[in-house]
């Protein structure tokens, strides 16, 4: 018990501990002031034993109860108000700082793992550490320093029932243990059946449109169906298994109870106990566990809370890319792969790959598929950080940039373009974020997205759906275009911006591409003949090697890849039914 608070204290940050800490101090007051009902009624019996019911007496009874009543309602007050802020101040700043985390891990990281166990840590498993780490931990500690105190009040009247209370207190916590191994056998289940329902709800959504048009409805509804119930059932064992131990518990305390009760009634009648105490230790009996009771049911609580920690944890614990490197401007834009390799999951994908890339230039890299042709580009914005060999930007590693100053010097139109759920002008801005209306505009006109911007409900104030569902592919990459024209790196990277794209988008989006590549070092990957012919270097890449390079007249001539893939493409286009 103590590891899991102590685990929820480290996790929170010094600003949200220091106030932790006071809420722990404000809990030993509150038991304080429950304590003092003990003297009240002490006072209270004796004087009706004794017929002596004066002011003074009525005083002494009323001024108990006042710091009873008055203490534990003013010291909840902010004690509460100190838990809430913490878990909800925790919650949101572990969230961002996991997007901030996220930011600078490799991308392979992404493939690696599911977006439903990304989504389950800083959606459900903050949410519960919000709502209720601090609540659990807060009634844990409070009702082990209340019972405490009760039992150190029950120790200054009588020694033996005090050693009563201790053996009770021991006896409780002992099943307490139970309760928490039962619990811990089922939490990480609970967990991970709460991260396979995210997983596959948003698979699902995502997927929507394949699910409809393959007709594979039933199919994916009953993998929806089977996370769902697997959820649900992990929710109810776990509850379950709480059950027996809590009710054990339960059981001890209210026992504890009729001990001290019957040992009390006991040495009154042998004579070593007055009836005043008898009478004291009969009411102490009921209010000795009446906090640890309710802590006891939270304790289960505790080791879940603690699986979420470590989840979050986790992910804060993966190693990110060095990105505290120089602020570096490069004297040019050369770009320079010198003996380059790399792999994934034991896999070799780039096989000592050497290339120079001068500044000002275009480089086409084509090739069969899954041949490597997007891990070089990968390599060279280090998405991904080489294993073998280095990149040079400027004559300078790569690695030797901040991660943010080596991000200035490129802009990327990938094939799949994602749009934020907001307006097109703030979509358009995330290549500068403190761009004017006016410079979206200019991006957007040069981009040749304007005019359909324009004739949207709302032009540029207009919001799109996530992702930018409402929009069609053209228009998403011609935004992605006026985003890159926004941000005007000297480095562009075409990762087959044009390869979906339909016939009436396409001389747009053609115009767009030449607006945003004026004067710049480019590098595309491309499948369209059109956009590889004119480039001042081709690069065929195939299994992780460059195989060709050259012009497209030189590559012509040469057996090999290339011509293969020029003479497909004109077969394809010549193709026609007869």
């Amino acid at each position: 018990m103590l590891e899991m608070i102590k685990k929820f204290f480290d996790f929170c940050n010094e600003e949200n501990r220091r106030k932790f800490y006071i809420s722990v101090f404000l809990g030993v007051l509150d038991a304080i002031f429950a304590g003092m009902k003990i003297p009240a009624a002490y006072f209270a019996i004796k004087a009706v034993l004794e017929n002596n019911i004066n002011t003074e007496s009525i005083v002494t009874v009323v001024a108990f109860m006042l710091l009873n009543t008055f203490g534990k309602t003013a010291v909840n007050r902010f004690s509460q108000m100190i838990q809430t802020q913490v878990g909800y101040n925790t919650c949101a700043g572990k969230r961002i700082e996991i997007g901030e985390h996220l930011r600078y891990l490799p991308m392979g990281y992404f493939n690696d793992t599911s977006l439903g166990h990304i989504t389950s840590v800083t959606t459900n498993t903050m949410e519960q550490v919000g709502d209720i780490a601090t609540r659990a931990i807060m009634l844990v500690l409070q009702g082990g320093i209340t019972t405490v105190i009760i039992a150190l009040f029950i120790f200054a009247f009588d020694v033996r029932i005090g050693i009563i209370s201790l053996i009770g207190i021991a006896v409780f916590f002992v099943v307490n243990q139970w309760t928490n191994r039962s619990v811990a056998k089922v939490a990480d289940e609970k967990l991970e059946s709460d991260r396979d329902m995210v997983g596959v709800i948003l698979e699902y959504i995502q997927g929507i449109a394949e699910i409809r048009n393959y007709n594979i409805i039933s199919q994916n509804n009953s993998r929806v169906r089977n996370a769902i119930e697997r959820k649900r059932n992990a929710d109810i064992t776990a509850e379950l298994a709480a059950i027996p131990a809590v009710g054990v518990q339960m059981l001890v305390s209210k026992l504890t109870g009729v001990v001290i009760a019957g040992a009390s009634i006991w040495f009154y009648l042998m004579g070593s106990m007055e009836l005043i105490y008898t009478i004291v230790m009969l009411l102490c009996s009921f209010v000795l566990f009446e906090a640890l009771d309710s802590a006891g049911v939270y304790t289960a609580l505790l080791k879940i809370i603690g699986k979420g920690v470590d989840l979050a944890n986790e992910i804060l614990d993966i190693e990110q890319m060095d990105i505290d490197g120089e602020q570096i401007t490069p004297k040019n834009r050369d770009i320079r792969l010198e003996n380059v390799s790399f792999a994934y999951e034991n896999r070799k994908i780039i096989n000592d790959v050497t290339l120079d890339i001068k500044e000002k230039t275009t480089t086409a890299i084509v090739g069969p598929s899954g041949g490597g042709k997007t891990t070089i580009t990968s390599l060279i914005a280090r998405f991904w950080d080489v294993q073998e060999g280095k990149v040079l930007l400027g004559g300078r590693n790569v690695k030797e940039y901040s991660f943010d100053s080596l991000m200035e010097n490129f802009s990327f139109v990938f094939q799949r373009v994602y749009l934020f759920e907001d307006t097109i002008a703030n979509n358009i801005r995330f290549g500068r974020d403190e761009a004017s209306m006016e410079d979206v505009i200019k991006a957007a006109k040069k981009a040749a997205c304007h005019e359909f911007i324009m004739s949207l409900p709302k032009g540029y104030e207009t919001v799109v759906g996530e992702g930018g569902a409402t929009l069609s592919g053209g228009e998403k990459q011609r935004i992605a275009i006026a985003r890159a024209i926004l941000k005007d790196a000297p480095i562009i990277i075409l990762d087959e911006a044009t390869a979906n794209v339909d016939p009436e988008n396409e001389k747009e989006l053609t115009q767009a591409i030449e607006n945003l590549t004026k004067e710049k070092t480019i590098i595309m990957i491309a499948h369209r003949l059109k956009t590889v012919r004119n480039a001042d270097q081709i690069i065929v890449v195939d299994k992780g090697r460059i195989v060709q390079k050259g012009k497209h007249d030189e590559l012509m001539e040469m057996n090999g890849i290339y011509r293969n893939f020029v003479q497909g493409r004109k077969q394809a286009v010549g193709w026609k039914l007869s």
